[in-house]
């Protein structure tokens, strides 16, 4: 019995990792890449480590394009993200913390209505959007890739937060009543600290979907200085003249490291928010 147990186990790590490895495996190839010379990546796109490793695509990708380097599109898209960020986790939870505790007419109507946001398309959006942002002379600004997200029109995050809060008791609530607390303050002092599980994953996920972002800054992003890192990767690729993939790699893989950092320091965040948020009290 111990024998087969040691063979089933030895099988299935061993399958684990085999999947894993094919997974990650683009990953490893542009990194991997990004040491090589230019001219010949795609001369050996079967050979995973390069022969002769170079820093020159990094240096070359840092030069950045029309006297911009890319340390201004690394701060443009970080000051997206953050801004993004902080009026998602804000909103979302005013929103949600309405939704959970106070009792009001046509709450369960706008439930449903944030539960809808949550199935509608972007796209559908996009030409309304465009025109409302182009009348308030937005365009070209950062301003429409950040109002939004000050509105709560994030669903999910919403409904994350609104379960998470739903499992704390409310006996806290009525305790906090008795010793004179306002709603305001049972928010602050009560109903924040015990969310931070749930906060840390909306502010992941959040700076994750900004930092991606490549639609948004497309629209509306004009000039070259104002462009986020997914816009100004895209510039490497010319079709109508030499592409530089090395330098392309090399930027794709830098701007990897602040999520992969986010992931590795609030990793535990991540797991207790999303494993408790749907706990009821």
């Amino acid at each position: 019995m111990r024998a087969k147990k040691r063979i089933s186990r030895i099988a299935y790590h061993t399958v684990v990792l085999a999947v894993g490895f094919v997974m990650i495996y683009p990953l490893l190839w542009m990194v991997m890449s990004s040491f090589k010379e230019s001219s010949t990546i795609f001369h050996t796109a079967g050979q995973l480590l390069p022969t002769q490793p170079t820093l020159e695509n990094y240096a070359n990708g840092w030069k950045g394009f029309s006297h911009t380097t890319f340390a201004t599109f690394f701060k443009n898209t970080f000051f997206v993200a953050a801004m993004g960020t902080v009026g998602s986790i804000v909103s979302s939870l005013l929103v949600a913390y309405g939704l959970s505790r106070l009792r009001f007419r046509l709450r369960g109507l706008l439930f449903a209505l944030v539960l809808l946001t949550m199935m509608l398309p972007g796209q559908i959006l996009m030409i309304p959007q465009y025109l409302w942002y182009n009348q308030l002379g937005w365009i070209n600004t950062y301003s429409p890739l950040i109002a939004e997200f000050y509105f709560a029109t994030q669903g999910f995050f919403v409904y994350l937060l609104m379960n998470f809060m739903d499992g704390i008791p409310k006996d806290l609530d009525e305790a906090a009543k008795i010793d004179g607390c306002s709603y305001y303050s049972i928010f602050s002092r009560i109903i924040l600290p015990l969310s931070t599980p749930a906060i840390a994953t909306v502010a992941i996920f959040s700076f994750m979907n900004r930092w991606n972002d490549y639609m948004g800054p497309l629209l509306y992003l004009k000039r070259t200085e104002k462009y986020t890192i997914s816009l100004a990767l895209k510039l490497f690729c010319d079709q109508t003249s030499s592409s530089d993939y090395g330098a392309l790699f090399a930027m794709s893989t830098l701007s990897l490291v602040p999520i992969f950092l986010i992931f590795a320091f609030m990793q535990k965040y991540l797991t207790e928010g999303v494993a408790t948020s749907g706990i009821k009290g």
